[in-house]
């Protein structure tokens, strides 16, 4: 559907595009937290390739899986780098739609007391670039929802990968208590990241026009 800000009242627009920068806000500083935890299981998972060395052969798939968790680490990072500049890009575009507000609002009231003709040229003009800034906004709202859903499919892999560590840490014979303790905190990580996830995506940003 055309999007078009002359289609709602102005203060309606305004509202909106007010509540999307505190919802863009709240988005990045949950970002900003995930990105601390995957700081946090790039550091676990070094200490459990430590762990496995020790325990020797017993340890080795728990080993592979602790390295496969570190790449995993970097990749999250990687995801909330592009969600990052995704964000950056709603923010500058919901400021221009704030910013055509109230433009287009004086202009108006310019039209509604002027005889001069070129002030309705000049409002037409603003309105269709009002336009353009809102449907550019709505295709950054998209791209940043399959953004996070390409996220939280990579902490879906994140989450096997922690499970099968839970499982190869059984093995780890004499290091098999050590073992499930790391497995443990892998997963409880990644199911804070998983919920952190799971809230953005239902916020309320992405209901908008």
């Amino acid at each position: 559907m055309m999007i078009s800000p002359q289609s709602f009242s102005g203060s309606a627009w305004a509202e909106q595009a007010r509540g999307d920068l505190l919802r863009i806000v709240r988005i990045n500083e949950e970002i900003k937290s995930i990105v601390g935890v995957a700081f946090k299981i790039n550091i676990m998972a070094l200490n459990a390739i430590f762990l496995a060395k020790r325990a020797g052969t017993a340890a080795r798939g728990f080993g592979v899986l602790s390295n496969e968790l570190r790449v995993f680490s970097q990749d999250l990072r990687d995801s909330m780098a592009g969600l990052t500049a995704l964000i950056h890009a709603c923010v500058a575009e919901v400021s221009l739609v704030l910013q055509d507000i109230r433009h287009t609002r004086l202009l108006r009231q310019a039209v509604e007391t002027s005889r001069v003709g070129r002030l309705t040229e000049v409002l037409a003009e603003r309105e269709r670039k009002s336009t353009e800034h809102a449907q550019h906004l709505v295709g950054l709202r998209k791209q940043l929802k399959r953004a996070l859903d390409d996220a939280f499919q990579l902490v879906e892999l994140g989450g096997m990968l922690a499970k099968s560590a839970k499982i190869e840490a059984a093995y780890g014979q004499a290091f098999a208590v050590p073992l499930s303790q790391v497995s443990g905190e892998f997963d409880g990580v990644v199911e804070e990241i998983r919920a952190s996830l799971e809230a953005l995506r239902r916020s309320a940003f992405f209901a908008g026009r």
